[in-house]
């Protein structure tokens, strides 16, 4: 594919981002699609075999997704979890009192496309749902939690619960309340943590000899 090529792809892509926002994936036509990005139907399936494929590289490339309809969390982040945790759901609050703001982009497709299960857009919002919680549960599992999975879970429900009663009522109350009990989930994750003796801060203890193992069991439960 050549540098042109690229760029037609690319134009096709964000008219297709903008017809889904503002017309749903089913409204959105391919003919409609194609006008928007300025070529014929013909160059439009010359690049995507069909409908059902341009709708799966656009959710795909999620850059072309309006930023406010899309949680990201960066695996690489350093800060505390807590801190990563408040600043997810500050963002709903935010959006919550904008009567414009769709909610989850992602949510949204898989609603709309309920009945089709196996549809590629589904898949990728599943996909990026799956991604979401597989960070939330690494830094789980970075802390010390003794089911990182389960807390992940947590945090995925609070998340999504957050993010569609914000979108029925429009208010930030919803959301406040769902980042305290998000980081209560957080500190009862730590609190496991620091009662299993084999964790410190989160950092697994390399024991030595056993009377060093003893030594070091017995600091912690005299702290």
């Amino acid at each position: 594919m050549n540098k042109r090529e690229r760029g037609t792809r690319q134009r096709i892509l964000r008219a297709a981002a903008r017809k889904f926002e503002t017309e749903g994936i089913r409204g959105a036509t391919v003919n409609s699609i194609a006008a928007e990005a300025g070529v014929t139907k013909r160059t439009l399936y010359y690049h995507f075999r069909s409908k059902d494929d341009l709708i799966s590289a656009t959710l795909a490339s999620e850059q072309l997704v309006d930023r406010s309809e899309v949680v990201s969390v960066d695996p690489n982040d350093p800060r505390p979890l807590e801190a990563l945790v408040l600043d997810i759901f500050a963002a709903i609050q935010q959006q919550a009192s904008n009567i414009r703001w769709k909610g989850c982009a992602f949510s949204r497709t898989a609603a709309e496309l309920a009945g089709f299960p196996g549809h590629p857009a589904v898949t990728a919002a599943k996909e990026y749902k799956n991604r979401l919680e597989g960070v939330f549960s690494s830094k789980f599992q970075a802390i010390g939690a003794e089911s990182p999975t389960k807390f992940a879970r947590r945090l995925m429900i609070l998340l999504d619960g957050a993010l569609t009663q914000s979108l029925v009522h429009h208010k930030p109350e919803y959301a406040i309340e769902a980042s305290r009990m998000a980081l209560e989930t957080v500190l009862e994750a730590r609190d496991i943590a620091k009662r299993n003796p084999m964790w410190s801060d989160g950092i697994p203890i390399v024991f030595g000899p056993s009377s060093r193992q003893d030594t070091v069991r017995r600091e912690r439960m005299s702290a």
